[in-house]
């Protein structure tokens, strides 16, 4: 655990935490602040009707909300506040701010680089390292390094949160609940992407907003406490003592890190999901997943820092999702606590099922063998398990690395890639000058191999 500690906190201080302030700073000044100025666009590609029997942008963007909607919500959010103190919910806001220009870069390169497969699109960020950049072998290292950290470590950190929150509630034995939920998971993923959109795009929505009202109860609740909430977030990120005791630092990192674990913009996985869509030009997709990094960010894990700092419970010795149910539970009774139980449950297990489809989708860009994809979905199945066996914090520990690893790799591709998506940008915001809905054609950019676009 020590040696872990230690590989983390280099990789993410020297390396990580600086590639992700400079690359969000620099695509949101080149692309003139397109997240703020854009809303409007956003919603309105959100509610966009597909055609008969495609994906539409909705349902894309269910499939990735409900992988950054998930754990980092509630337990990501609690262990952040556990371990840096109140002051890192104001990281978690900067890096979802300019977070969100990152997120519209790489799913619109997801989008533009996308291939047909049999009954829909699929892509990602390790086909457009192999067509947009011309390296496989940066393709294959990223398939590798996401298929580890979502096939594995992330569904470790799903399950772990699940199976605390449900067995600590009814008082059920942890391996028992986590046998459950892995029967449940391997029944969804054995029905293929179509199954799994349709799944997200009903429970997505339904979990998201009730959480969300849940935290506006307790806030109007505590109404006159919310300037007491503000200034201790700010106090605590910037007062003098946070700076003498080096505790700005620790707020800054954990603010980054679980931010990035629930955005994960940057990270290269919701790239994959926004693939997946059919739509008539690639901004759409875009759009839309930088709309996803604020509802994130920005609306649910907000609700779960205002319930936990307002409760006073924030250093109360419990991390985790044990110290957000134990919050609610001070605010609202013991009905709190089953109710953060049926929220985890939805939450952690729409993440899982998110989670093994970015797994999936990169596997088959090293081997689209039948039997691998087969013995993946089983693999996945048994890694859920062992979530019901181990704490948070080595779970949190193992996602960190990985997910590092993953974000260099994907920032780096990123960003040499950033002009064409100026120049789709470009390209989307003309045609709605001209009064026309926009659409793109492959002719458009004649040099770059594209194979799903007219």
């Amino acid at each position: 655990m020590e040696i872990l500690n230690t590989i983390n906190d280099y990789l993410w201080t020297y390396v990580v935490i600086t590639m992700l302030v400079l690359c969000a700073v620099w695509f949101t000044l080149r692309l003139k602040f397109m997240q703020f100025r854009m809303i409007k666009q956003m919603v309105k590609v959100m509610f966009a009707k597909p055609k008969d029997g495609s994906i539409g942008s909705f349902q894309a963007f269910a499939v990735a909300l409900s992988s950054r909607v998930g754990t980092g919500n509630l337990a990501g959010v609690a262990s952040a506040i556990f371990v840096g103190g109140p002051g890192a919910v104001l990281w978690m806001w900067v890096m979802a701010v300019f977070g969100s220009a990152t997120a519209f870069v790489e799913s619109t390169l997801a989008q533009l680089y996308k291939r047909k497969g049999e009954d829909s699109y699929y892509g990602g960020p390790a086909y457009y390292m192999e067509t947009g950049l011309g390296k496989r072998w940066m393709g294959v290292l990223f398939a590798l390094l996401i298929t580890i950290t979502f096939g594995l470590a992330n569904q470790v950190v799903q399950s772990t949160t699940l199976c605390d929150s449900v067995s600590d509630t009814f008082s059920l034995n942890k391996a028992a609940v986590g046998a459950v939920i892995t029967l449940a998971t391997l029944v969804i993923i054995f029905g293929g992407i179509r199954r799994i959109s349709h799944f997200a795009s009903l429970v997505v929505p339904f979990m998201a907003i009730g959480f969300v009202i849940l935290a506006l109860v307790i806030v109007g609740m505590n109404i006159m406490d919310l300037p007491d909430v503000f200034g201790l977030i700010f106090e605590d990120a910037f007062g003098l003592r946070q700076v003498a005791g080096g505790g700005v630092g620790v707020a800054i990192m954990q603010g980054v890190k679980r931010g990035l674990f629930s955005n994960e913009a940057g990270e290269g996985s919701a790239p994959n999901a926004a693939a997946i869509a059919e739509t008539a030009h690639p901004v759409n997709q875009g759009l839309l997943q930088a709309l996803g990094v604020f509802v994130d960010t920005l609306v649910i894990c907000t609700c779960t820092a205002f319930i936990i700092i307002i409760s006073g419970k924030y250093d109360c010795g419990k991390d985790g999702i044990l110290l957000t149910a134990e919050a609610i539970e001070s605010e609202v009774g013991s009905m709190g606590r089953y109710f953060i139980t049926a929220a985890i449950f939805l939450f952690a297990y729409s993440t899982i099922i998110a989670n093994y489809f970015y797994g999936e989708t990169n596997l088959r860009f090293i081997s689209g063998k039948k039997w691998t994809i087969q013995a993946f979905r089983i693999f996945s199945g048994c890694v859920v398990m062992l979530g019901s066996l181990v704490d948070i914090q080595t779970a949190f520990s193992l996602v960190d690395i990985c997910m590092g690893l993953l974000t260099i790799t994907n920032l780096v591709a990123i960003a040499a890639l950033f002009p064409k998506v100026v120049y789709l940008l470009e390209d989307y915001k003309r045609q709605l000058r001209n009064g026309v809905e926009p659409e793109f054609h492959r002719s458009q950019m004649p040099d770059e191999e594209l194979e799903c676009w007219k």
